[in-house]
């Protein structure tokens, strides 16, 4: 290993402590359901002196990170997140649905479509589809149009991907919310769908 990609090493799996100073390594918190990376880390030799570190500094546990690179259109009304081990497409209520609907819009199936596609491309044979809200309203009216809406995009995802995909269909009404349900602005980009999936090729850096 080069002097270089040993220190890169160092970066990405590791946090480094300075006396008392400690990196953090932040983690999502994600809903239930969805992929773990469960690969180890590798094994580094702290004493090799080309990490090169300060006198009296220790390396803390190396772990493995998630790198998360997240790709939102201009209006914001569709999200991509990709991560090491899936990939998910983040879709507003509002492009999808009428209000208080779980009736799909006309122009619904071609970006569902497009979704389908993606998954085809990467291979996966398992696919994670979550409805969400916002605040307003009944929690349980939440939950059951949440679900509502989520079985409505899994139908139409299951016309273009193999008969041997298997889904994961829930509702989760306001809970795991992505921004602020305090204004208009927070509460549109919580009412949602989200597809995941698991990745089978490493994500394409930006």
């Amino acid at each position: 290993m080069t002097t270089t990609s040993r220190r890169l090493a160092a970066l990405l799996v590791a946090s480094v402590a300075l006396g008392p100073l400690v990196v953090p390594v932040a983690y999502a918190d994600d809903p239930p359901g969805s992929a773990a990376s469960a690969s180890p880390p590798p094994v580094i030799d702290p004493d090799s002196p080309e990490l090169m570190l300060p006198d009296g500094a220790t390396l803390a546990p190396a772990k493995v990170l998630d790198i998360k690179q997240i790709v939102e259109d201009e209006g914001g009304e569709q999200r991509r997140q990709d991560t090491n081990v899936d990939v998910t497409f983040a879709l507003q209520a509002e492009v999808l649905f009428p209000k208080n609907s779980a009736k799909l819009g006309a122009a619904s199936n071609a970006r569902i479509a497009a979704i389908a596609a993606e998954i085809n491309k990467l291979g996966s044979g398992r696919v994670r589809v979550f409805g969400f809200t916002d605040n307003l309203g009944t929690y349980e009216h939440g939950l059951k149009l949440s679900k509502e809406r989520a079985v409505a995009v899994q139908q139409v995802l299951a016309r273009s991907l193999d008969p041997g995909t298997t889904f994961d269909i829930r509702g989760y009404s306001e809970d795991y919310p992505i921004a602020d349900n305090g204004s208009e602005e927070g509460r549109k980009k919580n009412r949602r769908v989200e597809i995941s999936f698991p990745r089978t090729t490493p994500p394409v850096a930006p």
